[in-house]
């Protein structure tokens, strides 16, 4: 029996740090393309990659492994502020 196999959370876990790193990467490189052509294929890859991650993020938060608690209304509206009065 193999003692280093990973549960089902760790697995997913790890799935989404790739997500994210992949992510990252391909944002990266869309930016620093040279021609139309290869960023478009650059962006179809990050938008396959971005649906993928809010999958795996979306079943981590169905199984509970991902809690996103609601924010208080006092938080909510401390961020509008700060993002209101950086507006140029």
């Amino acid at each position: 029996m193999n003692s280093c196999t990973m549960q089902d959370q760790e697995l997913i876990n790890d799935l989404l740090a790739s997500e994210k790193m992949l992510t990252g990467t391909y944002n990266t490189f869309t930016n620093e393309c040279a021609t139309q052509q290869v960023r478009d294929e650059f962006l179809n890859l990050l938008n396959e990659e971005h649906q993928m991650q809010a999958d795996v993020f979306s079943e981590m938060k169905k199984r509970g492994w991902y809690p996103t608690p609601a924010a208080q209304q006092q938080m909510i509206d401390q961020a509008r502020q700060k993002f209101q009065n950086a507006k140029p």
